[in-house]
Formats: structure tokens, sequence, C-alpha cells
């Protein structure tokens, strides 16, 4: 059945109500586990922000490995940001732990974006010019890929006041909005924000952000202790393609196919943080050491042996040891074999 959401089409079908209500169900459950998880629960933050940075700002261009995001964070000292990728994920990182401190008081306002733009850029020189307002000149939504070549997605509203008239109107129907319900609504507001790219530079990192700041504003809480931009990243291809075939209808086009991929991730990363909790609760038996690769696993997959025990100062045999006992408990999985050999967690 088709509905008309916004300036958009939508097919509500089975489907789709299926996927809104295995992730509801989950939610209703999630203040018990919030409650009985504690500790766990901060360990998973900690590893969901790393993941988070580094991913949003590779999806963008960046080079850095989650290793280096999480060491370039542990050291992090603002006045050494000399290169492009640390300035992006300093930014972003201080983007999104503003959002996770403070998402109750950040009301969905054209000022309240401006200004989580502006915390975005704030450490990248070549942003001063234009961080914290909107375009000047027109851009598009380009991908962009390791071998350092870009590809045009779609063009974005003219610059102007064809995108002040734009992101007004947005934010008006976000706020005004009292049927659709606030999954479809939050995947709607992304997909327009990245239509109109409203800013000179920076909207698909900030289209990621805002995506947790909604569900967060609207009581999906647990969105803060998994990547939900690590998904993203790992289903690049596909997203850049889901946009491309939605925008070509534009304008008033149907944007089922979108709506239905960012649910869907949210289902998968919802998942996969179900599976990570009861994990914990095996973790809660292991020792310190076999605790401390693990966390180092979870923040570096495809660490080797050899590395793991570099990085945390334990013998290399009581490395393979630990880690041999890890796959066998199901909270690691080994990939290759001989010297290839390397791990990453479930």
């Amino acid at each position: 059945m088709e509905n008309n959401v916004y300036n958009l089409v939508l097919d509500i079908d089975w489907k789709l109500m299926g996927t809104i209500s295995q992730i509801d169900r989950f939610d209703a459950s999630w203040a018990s586990i919030e409650k009985k998880e504690g500790q766990s629960l901060l360990q998973l933050k900690s590893i969901a922000t790393v993941l988070s940075v580094g991913a949003s700002t590779r999806i963008e261009g960046s080079s850095l490995s989650d290793e280096e995001v999480n060491t370039l964070l542990l050291q992090l000292d603002i006045t050494k940001l000399e290169d492009r990728d640390s300035q992006e994920i300093v930014g972003y990182f201080e983007t999104l732990d503003t959002i996770s401190e403070s998402f109750k008081e950040i009301e969905i306002t054209e000022n309240s974006i401006k200004n989580l733009h502006n915390i975005l850029m704030r450490f990248g020189q070549k942003d001063e010019w234009h961080k914290g307002n909107y375009k000047k000149h027109n851009n598009a939504v380009e991908a962009n890929y390791p071998n350092g070549t870009k590809q045009i997605i779609f063009q974005t509203t003219e610059a102007g006041f064809a995108t002040d008239d734009a992101m007004s109107d947005l934010i008006n129907w976000y706020q005004s909005d009292d049927e659709t319900h606030p999954l479809v609504k939050c995947a709607i507001f992304t997909y327009e924000f990245l239509s109109i790219h409203p800013f000179q530079d920076g909207n698909g990192r900030l289209s990621r952000l805002l995506s947790s700041l909604l569900l967060l504003k609207t009581g999906y809480n647990w969105i803060q202790f998994i990547s939900f931009e690590h998904e993203i990243e790992s289903r690049k291809s596909e997203y850049y393609r889901v946009l491309r075939n939605c925008q070509s209808q534009r304008p008033y086009e149907n944007v089922s196919e979108w709506i239905n991929f960012f649910l869907d991730a949210l289902k998968t990363i919802q998942e996969k943080l179900l599976k990570k909790l009861e994990v914990k609760g095996i973790q809660n038996q292991l020792s310190p050491r076999e605790k401390s690769i693990l966390t180092f696993i979870g923040i570096n997959p495809g660490s080797k042996s050899s590395e793991v025990a570099q990085k945390l100062s334990i013998p290399n045999p009581t490395v393979k040891r630990i880690l041999t006992d890890l796959v066998k408990r199901n909270l690691i999985e080994k990939h290759g074999i001989g010297p290839g050999t390397n791990y990453s967690t479930l």
C-alpha cells in the first residue's frame, strides 16, 4: 500500500511492518537489560565509539584503521592535529560525545544542526570559512573509494534560498508529524538531509550523527552501545546504490528501498548487540588477561597473535593459548592458517 510521507512515497507492506515490530520488541526489553548489564555496557559503548568514529570517517575517505583511531583518541592532543584525517576523527568523536551526553537537551532545529556541524568541523583549518553555515556553492553526493577515486552519486539541492527553504520544510515536517513511526521518520530525515546536502562539506558524517541523535531522542537508547556507522561501512556499496536508485526518481520519489535498507541495518546491529550481551555473560568468567585480549580484538579485528602480544606486553605463547581458548568458547573467530592467521570478534 502506497503512502505519502512528507514529500515522498513509501510502500507500507508486511516486510516493513515486520522489521519495525522486531526492532520495537527488543527496545521494549531494553530498560531491564540496561539495568542488569551495567559495566558491560560501558565497555561496549567504548568499543562502539571507536568503531563509529573510524567507520564514518572512512566512508568519506579517511585511511585510518580502528586501531589508529583508538590510539589517536587515547593520546589526544588537539594542538597536534595537522593532517585532515586526524582533524575529522576528533571532530566526529567530539560531536558524537556531545550527542551522547546531551541528546535530551538538543532540539531538532536548524540552529542545533548548524551547531553540531560547527563542532564536527571545528578542527579543520580549511573548514573555517563554512563550518556551521549552509553551503554557498552547489555540491554533490560523492562516493570516496580507498584507491582515491570519487564517483558522483547524485546532485543535491542548489545553494542559497533553495537549501534554506528545503531545510526549513524538513525541520517543520519532523516537528509536526505525529503519525509516522519514529523509525521511519528517522530514515526519511536522514535521506532528505543527504538529498539536500545543506553544508559545503561534512554532510555524510553529520547525517549519521543525526540518525543517532534522532534515535536517542525517540527512546532507542541501545544505539549507543553498537556501531551503526560500522554496519553502513560494511554495506557501503549497497548504501550508495540505494541512495542513487531513490534519487533518480526525484522529486516525489518512492523511498521504500532506502527505508528498508536503513531499518534492516538497524535490525542487524540490534541482533549483533544482543549477541554481544550474551557473550558478555560468558566474559564475566574470564581472567583479566583474557578480557584484555578480547577487548583488543574487538577494537582491532584482523589482529594476529604477535600483534596482540606486542601491544599488550603478554608473551606470545600465552596469547596463542588464550586465543585458542577464546575460539573454542565462541567468543572470537579465527581466520586463515599459518603466518596469516588473524582473529576478530563475532
